[in-house]
């Protein structure tokens, strides 16, 4: 109820000074009461508001990967296409699993940098 009393006590401090100083001063003073009154309005509305949106937390700031999602696919598509097809390949032909297992391991150390690339 304060607030209604400041308010009240403003336009009572509006009307002694209209009479005071004289109707010259009249749009004056009316325009300094409605910009106070348009200031508590101001002040009451964001109140309201804040008190209606709950807060918000702040965010935590992003980690920004080194390497983009696309990236990240692309490497695998090749890699699975690389070691299944070499795979398939060594199969068909019959030949030992040196070679094959050449191949994975080059796969495996190519994609372990990979990854420790991008967290950097």
């Amino acid at each position: 109820m304060e607030k209604r009393s400041s308010t009240g006590d403003e336009l009572r401090a509006a009307v002694e000074a209209r009479r005071e100083l004289g109707p010259e001063y009249e749009d004056s003073l009316i325009e300094g009461f409605l910009d106070k009154m348009g200031q508590e309005i101001d002040r009451r509305v964001e109140e309201q508001v804040a008190a209606r949106v709950p807060q918000r937390q702040p965010k935590a700031p992003g980690v920004r990967p080194g390497v983009d999602a696309g990236q990240r696919l692309a490497l695998a598509i090749v890699s699975i296409v690389l070691g299944v097809g070499s795979t398939v390949a060594f199969a068909v032909t019959g030949a030992n699993g040196g070679p094959m297992i050449l191949v994975w391991i080059g796969i495996v150390v190519v994609n372990i940098a990979f990854a420790a690339g991008s967290r950097r």
